[in-house]
């Protein structure tokens, strides 16, 4: 898969695993901790040591413990030619899910037959696990998990199991459990039916007819905790490493595993394993958790206290009879709010009233710039206004009507900001009077630097990477009228060398990107012209033209509808699209397809949003993509999707169909300061033709949403920051 890495403003898009390394130099502290030793091993709570598959185990066999809700976790381990990275999240305090990707050198045979092309090279497979908690420990009750392993892969790792686990002191706890598939593969106990043993060649679909069959095997284990930084283990395990062993990776001669954990900081975790008495390795495991990080920024100044108007101010229309006064008004709330690096958009004033469009380029929490203008225009506007109206505006489209009584400003101004929520009026900015715009000539913004560029999960060279220097620039020519391109130049790497060009039963209308890395040096990445609407009460709208992304030029035109105070949006997007020439340069090559979507957008409420796209994709095949997302009040933001189309598993490929996984990183986090730039990464598994979309930077709903209701409320806590 090819991806792109850049830094965007509150737009979505692909990106690269390259930001999971971010993640680590970025992170803050996993959990605050007092001075006092914590107990090691509560039912939750505190993080629990990690095994070789990257989720709460012992050395390679499942625990029953669940990290902290909401942990997002990355490990690395090598053991005996066998090496594992994977990264585990914590969907919600009894839910998890693990994508791993393994290498195994020297394999020529799997289940007994050869694999064509190994040669004794690499084979590389990828898992996806989920495991769920179905009981927490208690003062007498041990927790207990049940867990599915590449439970819609290959099955090379295909196992599932029932485990428990129980502290007996505060640092010693035991885990037994039994297990089928590799998990069943010693001393099997007892058998449940029969299970298939061949590879799924496709793979991507679950497994279901094998789940709980077969031999069934236990396994079991015990940790002590020396200190709070040191842990020993030891276990029994029910995997016999059969395919590793008939390819002579390592020679098991016992079922038993030792393992040693250090804690080397808070939130990382190096672990040291010697496995069935064939091989020593080690493993580096780090956890950072979206919930507790913080909102970004926190460098910034202060904001000004509210000004208090005296009972004469509040009656003094004087200002109303003074032209030079009046006409310099606009004048200097454009400044002041520039301090703050927000811009003025448009003003109205009456006699007790002032209506104003806000453009904030700044502040990831949106009710930080409301507050922050808010006590700016108290400071600034004579006393007898007394009515404030907001209207946040973004690529020209008016987003919301936020109404504060000045009278409010002044006495909730140390109260909790949800105080302030209850006497603050959120509507469509429809319903308000319009507000002229501030005339100002067209404004252009740009920038220039690094990106990065990477291909994932090439069987070939499962990474490869160019980093580029990039050009970019938006001018706005009119209120809502945007023309918007960038431009790459290849520094350095290695994109260039993918040669690998797989069959595809399909348009080839991804799998191609190989010849775009090649002859794409320079590239335009992307020359459009946006125009941005308000059509109606509740309507946003969208026309862009030119060439959209990388590999696509065309018309893409979108409406959505959205109340202000709704969790519920709807949008229908159609786009008639040529493929661009692999140069990325100005010309077209011959595939024209028509493409387009109706989608639902749901907040399904505890920080959980969720979408389906029905529609037709660029390959011509027609079906739905459904994406389920964990959203922060602190701009953090992780999910999974899958696509599923009229194609078939067989003229798809391997993965049977389009699916992965993003997380969405707020850049203020590493700039120490206010910023609404994202990081945005999109990892897909396999790259094929079936279930593709435009990476369109423009879409509507995530400019929209963020200063309606839901949103705001989530975020209202900063108001006074």
């Amino acid at each position: 898969m090819i991806s792109r890495a850049p830094l965007r403003d509150r737009f979505p898009g692909r990106a690269s695993l390259g930001y999971l390394a971010l993640f680590a130099l970025c992170a803050q502290p996993l959990l605050a901790q007092d001075n006092a030793a914590p107990a090691l091993f509560p039912d939750h709570g505190e993080m629990p040591g990690f095994n070789m598959n990257g989720a709460p185990g012992i050395v390679e066999m499942p625990s029953a413990m669940m990290a902290p809700d909401a942990t997002l976790s990355g490990s690395l381990s090598r053991i005996g030619g066998i090496t594992r990275g994977t990264v585990t999240f914590q969907i919600t305090p009894r839910l998890s899910g693990s994508f791993r990707y393994a290498a195994l050198d020297g394999l020529t045979r799997l289940r007994g037959q050869t694999v064509p092309g190994l040669d004794g090279g690499t084979y590389y497979d990828r898992s996806f696990d989920l495991r769920y908690q179905v009981l927490r420990e208690g003062r007498y009750r041990p927790a207990v998990t049940i867990g599915l392993l590449d439970f819609a892969g290959t099955s090379l790792y295909g196992a599932e199991y029932v485990v428990a686990s129980k502290s007996l002191t505060p640092r010693v706890r035991v885990t037994g459990g039994l297990g089928w598939g590799r998990l069943g593969g010693r001393n099997a106990i007892a058998s449940t039916g029969t299970r298939g043993t061949e590879l799924l060649e496709q793979g991507g679909v679950p497994s279901y007819d094998r789940w709980f069959r077969g031999d069934m095997a236990a396994f079991g284990g015990v940790e002590w905790a020396v200190n709070d930084r040191l842990t020993l283990k030891a276990e029994y395990s029910s995997d016999n490493f059969a395919e590793e062993a008939a390819n002579g990776l390592l020679t098991p001669k016992t079922g038993w595993n030792f393992g040693l954990d250090y804690r080397i900081a808070e939130g990382v975790q190096a672990s040291v394993l010697a496995l069935q008495g064939a091989a020593i390795g080690a493993q580096i495991t780090v956890h950072t958790n979206p919930r507790s990080t913080g909102t970004p920024g926190g460098t910034e100044t202060a904001p000004a206290p509210v000004y208090r108007r005296s009972a004469a101010e509040r009656r003094d229309l004087g200002w109303q009879q003074e032209p030079a006064q009046r006409d310099a008004l606009p004048g200097q709330l454009a400044q002041a709010l520039a301090r703050e690096r927000m811009v003025m958009d448009g003003l109205t004033l009456t006699d007790d009233r002032a209506l104003l469009r806000l453009i904030n380029p700044v502040h990831a929490s949106e009710p930080q710039a409301i507050g922050r203008s808010a006590r700016i225009m108290a400071r600034v506007l004579p006393g007898s206004i007394d009515t404030f109206v907001i209207v946040p505006v973004v690529n020209g489209m008016a987003m919301s009507a936020i109404t504060l009584r000045r009278a409010d400003l002044e006495n909730l101004e140390h109260a909790p900001a949800s105080a302030l929520l209850e006497v603050t009026r959120i509507e469509d900015a429809a319903t308000v009077a319009r507000i002229p715009v501030t005339d100002r000539p067209a404004a252009l913004t740009w920038s220039f630097g690094p990106n990065l560029r990477y291909s994932l999960f090439d069987p070939d060279n499962p990474f490869r990477a160019d980093l580029l220097a990039t050009a970019r620039a938006d001018l706005l020519i009119a209120p809502g009228l945007i023309l918007s391109g960038a431009m790459s130049k290849r520094l350095v790497g290695n994109l260039d060398s993918i040669s690998r060009r797989d069959a595809s039963a399909l348009p080839r209308v991804r799998t191609d990107y190989g010849l775009y890395a090649q002859q794409g040096d320079p590239s335009i990445d992307h020359l459009t012209l946006t125009h941005y609407m308000r059509p109606g009460r509740d309507l946003y709208a969208r026309v862009s033209a030119g060439y959209l992304e990388q590999m696509y030029a065309g018309l893409s035109a979108e409406l959505l509808w959205k109340p202000v105070d709704s969790r519920l949006a709807l949008g229908i997007e159609i786009n008639q699209v040529r493929q661009r020439d692999f140069d990325q340069l100005f010309g077209l090559r011959d595939y024209e397809v028509t493409t387009g979507h109706a989608s639902a957008y749901y907040d399904l409420g505890r920080g959980f949003h969720g979408q389906l796209d029905v529609g037709r994709y660029l390959a011509g095949d027609v079906g739905a993509t459904i994406s389920l997302d964990r959203e922060f009040a602190n701009g953090w933001r992780l999910g999974a999707f899958a696509t599923l189309t009229d194609v078939t598993p067989e003229d798809f490929g391997e993965g049977s169909f389009d699916k992965g996984f993003r997380i969405t990183v707020p850049l203020g986090h590493v700039l120490g300061q206010p910023s609404r730039r994202l990081g945005n990464v999109t990892v897909r598994p396999l790259t094929r033709d079936g279930g593709a979309r435009l990476d369109l930077r423009d879409r509507l709903y995530e400019q929209v949403r963020d200063y309606h209701r839901p949103e705001l409320e989530k975020k209202w806590g900063r108001v006074w920051r």
